[in-house]
């Protein structure tokens, strides 16, 4: 099991505060931003070494 770490807050403000410490700690967020229970915000990081890499996303074709 991977080790997670989460950031929740009251406000977006705290919420966006909270994940840019996760990020100077080289955590990589997982989750991104879910708003739960009425005006509260969460989000979970992993260890970089955790995290799974992006895989390429294929170009859209032109319509």
């Amino acid at each position: 099991m991977v080790v997670r770490f989460s950031v929740q807050a009251d406000t977006r403000d705290e919420f966006v505060e909270g994940l840019q410490q996760l990020v100077q700690l080289d955590l990589v967020p997982v989750r991104l931003t879910a708003q739960i229970g009425g005006d509260r915000w969460m989000a979970r990081a992993v260890p970089r070494s955790a995290a799974r890499p992006q895989e390429p996303r294929e170009a859209e074709p032109a319509s």
